[in-house]
């Protein structure tokens, strides 16, 4: 394993120690693509990795070769079990929890102030002896007293197990991620946190205890991300009730969670100098979501256009009729939509392929549902499931680039179809306008490199695809604006120069 070889080395300092949740180097694409883009294009630093995962059985080999600039790995997972000994009663820190209780005010009323000091002395202190340790989390009278207290304060038209039960899974991780920046014996320069939600709070206990800066970069906002999650679970786990309360929103529970990810990314705004978006409709989010103005700044995503040339070069002259879509099988890449998009194109295109590019172990029951859709359709002629491939041997091959997703950032994935040539439909999600019709006057006036069209509508994306691929025009028109842009806007080198100069100037102090 990785993990067990970088450990071997014995560094004692890195310059970065990016904090990860669920992404790199365990899982392909999205954002740890983008993490190892940020390591290898910046060799002159040395970088260290703490990697947070759901179960340990959850994950198994990297899926990247780590650069050699990658001084340090350690993985912890959270809903791994506690090893408790006996229960045993305890009275309980009840100065601890009367001064936690002056946060959660604060997160039910963020507009109040905000004091710094009584914060970092609750958090530095979490799972010690000298605050409040796990075990008095679960065992202790104090603790007791006070679920009780908030639950007849705030919650007593719901149902008390299903209120303690969410209170107990939302605390257990925070004890271990406590646990977690106390043993971190690594000297760093600056920490860099790739969201908020739980490695974004490592974060700030990490910058409390060592003084050190807290850099924040969101590819997506987590909150929202969650929201999704939560309304996903609640359908797939409600969809046979005919309730009309339930079809009109989400569980009590389930609103619990996204106010404690929304409390959370609070906090960690209050903590990260600078906050960093990938394109402007975000930052807005980030500020209205909490974080101030004058700490926050876009840096979008970039490509090494270099490495795609030789890509652009093999494009065969002929349109080909085929339509990928690379991501991973999981709802909300809503495959689903792009299947029945494709029985519309091949009513017009009969010797049209649908191309789906990229793993399928995440979800396998969604994988599945997915495969059948294709049956139902009688489309298993035209549409393919690859798996993972090498995004040079797929690129040149396709014709269109199609992203159904019901939520996105900043999708890499269209840029790099751009630098190679091919124009792209998406969903109107995060960036995906912005990349196709341009950010400004100028940008627009290039032209539209694609068509956006509105989430979960598989006519649309039928339409925009037979429009691109019957009209050599229109398509060859929208590869030039995409080319163009690409190399104007989103190059590497424009992203790895804002990061230089953050961590620069965060290495100085």
């Amino acid at each position: 394993m990785a993990e067990k070889k970088l450990k071997q080395q014995k560094q004692k300092h890195a310059d970065i120690t990016l904090l990860l949740e669920g992404t790199y180097p365990f899982i392909r694409g999205g954002v740890s693509g983008w993490v190892h883009q940020l390591i290898e294009g910046l060799p002159q630093y040395t970088f260290a990795l703490v990697f947070l995962g759901s179960k340990e059985k959850d994950y198994t080999d990297p899926k990247y070769a780590v650069p050699n600039n990658v001084v340090h790995l350690e993985c912890h997972y959270l809903w791994d079990p506690f090893s408790f000994s006996k229960p045993k009663a305890c009275d309980g820190n009840s100065e601890y929890i009367q001064n936690s209780s002056k946060l959660h005010d604060w997160f039910r009323n963020p507009c109040t102030s905000f004091d710094e000091a009584l914060v970092s002395k609750i958090l530095v202190s979490l799972g010690q002896p000298s605050g409040f340790t796990v075990e008095e989390f679960f065992y202790s009278v104090a603790s007791w007293e006070q679920i009780c207290k908030q639950y007849y304060k705030n919650n007593a038209d719901n149902s008390f197990i299903d209120y303690i039960w969410a209170i107990k899974s939302m605390h257990a991780p925070l004890f271990r991620i406590a646990n977690i920046a106390h043993q971190f014996a690594l000297s760093t320069g600056t920490f860099h946190t790739v969201s908020t939600g739980f490695a974004g709070l490592l974060g700030v206990l990490l910058h409390y205890l060592t003084n050190r800066p807290l850099i924040l970069t969101e590819h997506g906002i987590y909150t929202k991300e969650r929201k999704i999650d939560l309304q996903s679970l609640f359908i797939k786990e409600h969809r046979d009730l005919l309730s009309d309360a339930y079809h009109m929103g989400m569980q009590y529970q389930e609103l619990l969670w996204l106010r404690y990810f929304e409390s959370l990314g609070r906090l960690i705004y209050k903590a990260s100098n600078p906050i960093i978006s990938l394109y402007e409709k975000n930052r807005e989010r980030q500020i209205t979501d909490g974080a101030d103005r004058d700490r926050t700044k876009v840096i979008p995503n970039g490509m090494e256009i270099e490495r795609f040339l030789t890509l652009r070069a093999q494009r065969p002259e002929k349109i080909p009729l085929v339509i990928g879509l690379l991501g991973r099988i999981v709802p909300i890449k809503d495959i689903k939509t792009f299947i029945r998009g494709m029985r519309t194109v091949v009513t017009q295109l009969p010797e049209a392929e649908g191309w789906l590019i990229g793993p399928d172990d995440e979800d396998k029951e969604y994988a599945q549902e997915c495969r059948d859709l294709v049956l139902e359709l009688e489309l298993e002629k035209n549409v393919h499931f690859l798996g993972f491939q090498k995004i040079s041997d797929i690129l040149p091959r396709l014709g269109l680039l199609v992203l159904s997703s019901i939520s996105e950032a900043f999708p890499l994935v269209l840029l790099e179809a751009y630098a190679s040539g091919l124009p792209v439909v998406t969903t109107d999600v995060g960036c995906c306008r912005e990349i196709i019709e341009g950010s400004s006057d100028e940008d627009r006036a290039l032209g539209c490199a694609g068509i956006v069209v509105p989430i979960a509508n598989p006519e649309a994306i039928a339409e925009a695809v037979i429009t691109l691929l019957t009209d050599e025009n229109r398509w060859h028109s929208a590869q030039r604006a995409g080319i163009q842009r690409v190399e104007s806007y989103y190059t590497q080198s424009r992203m790895l120069d804002g990061y230089k100069t953050i961590y620069d100037q965060a290495l100085i102090q």
